[in-house]
């Protein structure tokens, strides 16, 4: 097939879709499914903590503590493989690679049990890094494909289309699940699990086959091994030189820490915290939530997009973390369904946007003349993902020593109101 051309709107959607295809690990792996599914296997065991590695832990420290190492991870193994991606050409390889681990890694945990906890954790850890190492290859295609102009409103359509396969599938397995009595519920979340695996790599063959692969016929040797650290280097001292540049990602290095920390303890706060009637409905409840989010997200997105074509995109990043420093407020005080409900309605709105415009942003604050965006975009990845393993960290250790989720998401606010001071300190340079 002849390569599509940059800009090309075929391509632009191809490359959207694989939101379509990979969003259902974030929505019903990370977000809905499988941490309800988590909490039950704990009440029907009726424990309140496990044994981790000899010490006793409650179930959403054991989640934060695995899901912090499985990031680091991430951060070391993500510049190795860019470095071989751009040193080779074949950033596709290495997209499907990490796609099809995460895949089979999520149909894996339909086997999932607390008597075998480490197998199990195992796989999700696996999972969790198959997301977000494909990522890494996914956005490095945004500024090859793209063009400035048009960044913007395609990693906005991107998210939207996670967003909205996300939920389609959601729907699928809450039919699954609500369809079936109680005693069989459990069932029907292991086979969302495997449903989820074979959506992801179905399709994503969509955006495989129109994805280019330019591989530059190199051949492999022992100094490419370490090339991505020192490609990283190399992007560290080109961007102290582009003070704008440096400026956002320190603020993005900051807010992110606390946006993907709220995203991926949302489902346990709301499983553990908020005062339900009885199983049933904390089931529906916590669903209906995660749809309300995923809903709203989706026109997050797309205002946000249309905002930052009217003010620009630091000033509305400086709004929406202040959007969170609220968001995190409320948190605080939420005891009922009702109250998760409003909060949940209002991470919607801030979470898809704060992700495209931070994805948008970097992608067109990067030199025009760089060719090899791999590098520059696994350097975005790695600070994310050291930012997030100091996040889920942090917020796991507060958790843990006082035991009240509330207060480790309060802490969080530090993070944003520092994300805002730092951007406005971006904002000064780019005058």
């Amino acid at each position: 097939m002849k390569q599509l051309e940059k800009g090309n709107s075929k391509l632009l959607n191809a490359w959207a879709s694989y939101d379509w295809a990979n969003s259902v690990y974030s929505l019903v792996i990370s977000s809905s499914i499988f941490p309800l599914f988590f909490g039950v296997l704990f009440r029907l065991e009726n424990l309140k903590t496990i044994d981790f590695f000899g010490s006793q832990k409650t179930s959403e420290t054991v989640i934060s503590y695995v899901t912090a190492f499985s990031f680091l991870i991430i951060a070391f193994i993500s510049p190795l493989l860019s470095g071989i991606a751009d040193y080779l050409g074949n950033k596709k390889f290495f997209m499907k690679l990490f796609c099809y681990t995460g895949a089979i890694s999520c149909m894996l945990l339909y086997f999932f049990e607390l008597n075998n906890l480490y197998t199990g954790l195992f796989f999700y850890a696996l999972a969790l890094i198959g997301f977000w190492g494909s990522l890494v290859f996914y956005n490095s295609y945004l500024p090859d494909i793209a063009y400035e102009n048009q960044q913007d409103s395609i990693s906005a359509k991107g998210f939207s289309l996670g967003y909205i396969g996300s939920v389609v599938l959601l729907l699928i397995n809450l039919a699954m699940i609500m369809l079936v009595d109680q005693s069989h519920s459990l069932q029907m979340m292991r086979f969302s699990f495997v449903l989820v695996g074979l959506w992801w790599i179905g399709f994503s063959q969509y955006a495989y086959y129109y994805l280019p692969n330019n591989l530059t016929g190199k051949k492999m040797h022992k100094n490419v091994f370490f090339k991505g650290f020192r490609e990283l280097n190399k992007v560290w001292q080109i961007i102290k030189t582009l003070p704008t540049l440096k400026r956002f990602l320190t603020a993005f290095f900051v807010y992110s820490m606390a946006v993907q920390t709220v995203m991926i303890i949302a489902a346990y706060f709301g499983e553990k915290e908020v005062k339900w009637a009885d199983e049933e409905d904390r089931k529906m409840g916590l669903i209906i939530s995660i749809l309300l989010i995923q809903l709203i997200a989706v026109l997050g997105a797309y205002l946000t997009s249309k905002a930052s074509e009217k003010w620009g995109n630091i000033k509305v990043l400086m709004v929406i973390n202040f959007l969170w420093i609220f968001i995190c407020l409320d948190a605080y005080f939420v005891i009922t369904p009702s109250d998760f409900y409003v909060a949940a309605a209002l991470v919607g709105m801030v979470m898809g946007g704060i992700q495209s415009l931070s994805r948008s942003t970097y992608s067109k604050l990067i030199p025009t003349d760089v060719k090899d965006t791999t590098s520059f975009f696994s350097f975005y990845d790695v600070s994310e993902k050291i930012g997030i393993v100091i996040g889920i960290s942090t917020y796991g250790f507060i958790a843990d020593v006082t035991g009240k989720m509330q207060n480790a998401i309060l802490f969080l606010i530090l993070f944003f109101a520092a994300g805002v001071l730092l951007l406005y300190r971006t904002l000064k340079v780019q005058k």
